[in-house]
């Protein structure tokens, strides 16, 4: 569903916008960046939920389990 929404853009920002579009309308284009964009932040806040669990273990065995079972299910489906 969408929702018509007004928010404020910068020029330079827009002109961006405009000139990468192609042939989706603006709105498609931004819609599409915004996408992105937010993919990118869950992925950068996951790399940090990582980051930070993987720094506290103290048990190299352990972490070396988890990881050869994580591969493993990942190459399962």
């Amino acid at each position: 569903m969408r929702i018509p929404k007004t928010l404020t853009v910068e020029e330079s920002l827009l002109a961006e916008v405009e000139r990468t579009r192609g042939g989706a309308s603006t709105s498609e284009r931004v819609n599409q960046l915004l996408a992105r964009a937010l993919d990118l932040e869950r992925q950068g806040e996951l790399e940090c939920e990582a980051a930070s669990f993987y720094s506290g273990a103290k048990d190299r065995r352990e972490e070396s389990s988890f990881q050869k079972a994580s591969r493993r299910s990942i190459t399962r489906d």
